[in-house]
């Protein structure tokens, strides 16, 4: 053998055993975000999560990717089930979840989630045509109204509401299930009165809902009863829909409703160091995740640790003690 072809053997040699093919391989840890509708602000939410984390991919092994859902009942199942190793959930949900009721009735209690932190407030919108003749909740009697599609916590919002304020949706309203995304060009095309969205703001399908042809507006979701809607569903709080990001509703100011969280959940079953290394990139980059986008702007180290009533995960809960918020 000449000593060109000795020196390429032996480089082949040092090659095969520095680093074999299955090692690096295995340094990398694919995770997936289970996110929501495509227009809506969780899908975005899931991207800023992976573009945080993945500008650190070498130094933490971790490659992350989302995936658009039908939101957070879908999301809460496929984490459980270990389809998704995160998923984006509205706080509502993850507190029926842990307990066994609503969605999961039969089910019972989903002791297999964990909460990782809350990432930003999302408020029940109700948008309703000027010529409707809707003013109040109660004007949704006898009109075409679109609850938000099955699976989905819109859905479960509208339906906590209308029971609250004794509106059965199949007897009462001529009832719409589809994603709310859709909803907007269907008010416009005249087939909706009015749509239910659980959302941050801004959000593109309530401007794509406010710009049209058709005049709108936000409808408050503000009377008497609401006092004891409170007391009955602590998940709720209550928020307001900002004017200020909708100039084409016909709304002179914020208008008032309830709303939730959008929490990021996990399952038991998610190695400790994945938590940990996602929790502690987005704490650190906290300042970076709020430029991209503007439902983040109020987001607080501190505010990301309230509306969680599963268990927190092992990994988020080591960063959380680390750093004195827990």
């Amino acid at each position: 053998m000449n000593p060109f072809m000795k020196l390429l053997f032996f480089i082949s040699i040092s090659l095969i055993f520095a680093i074999p093919p299955s090692q690096v391989r295995a340094k990398t840890r694919f995770v997936t975000i289970g996110t929501g509708g495509l227009t809506g602000v969780y899908y975005p939410t899931g991207g800023a999560i992976a573009k945080i984390v993945n500008k650190k991919r070498k130094e933490l092994g971790i490659r992350c990717t989302v995936e658009s859902t039908d939101g957070s009942v879908y999301n809460v199942n496929a984490v459980v089930e270990g389809q998704f190793d995160f998923g984006i959930v509205q706080s509502d949900r993850q507190f029926q979840a842990v307990n066994g009721i609503a969605d999961w009735k039969e089910k019972g209690p989903q002791n297999m989630l964990r909460s990782v932190f809350s990432i930003y407030p999302e408020s029940c919108s109700l948008v309703a045509t000027v010529n409707s003749g809707i003013s109040s909740i109660f004007d949704l009697k006898g009109k075409n109204v679109n609850l938000g599609n099955h699976g989905s916590g819109h859905l479960g919002n509208a339906m906590d509401l209308l029971k609250s304020i004794g509106l059965d949706p199949e007897a009462d309203l001529n009832a719409f299930y589809i994603d709310p995304v859709s909803a907007p060009g269907l008010l416009h095309d005249g087939a909706l009165d009015a749509f239910f969205y659980t959302v941050g703001h801004p959000s593109r399908a309530l401007k794509e809902a406010t710009s049209g042809q058709r005049k709108v507006k936000f409808i408050p979701i503000d009377h008497p009863g609401m006092t004891d809607f409170f007391a009955a569903m602590p998940q709720y709080s209550e928020m307001v829909v900002p004017k200020r990001f909708y100039p084409g509703a016909k709304n002179r100011k914020d208008v008032k409703t309830f709303g939730v969280c959008a929490t990021l959940v996990t399952s038991v079953m998610v190695e400790e160091e994945v938590v940990y290394a996602i929790t502690k990139s987005l704490f650190e980059n906290l300042n970076a995740f709020k430029e991209l986008h503007p439902a983040y702007k109020t987001v607080t180290r501190e505010g990301m640790l309230k509306c969680l009533t599963a268990p927190l995960h092992k990994g988020a809960l080591k960063y959380f003690k680390e750093t004195g918020l827990k």
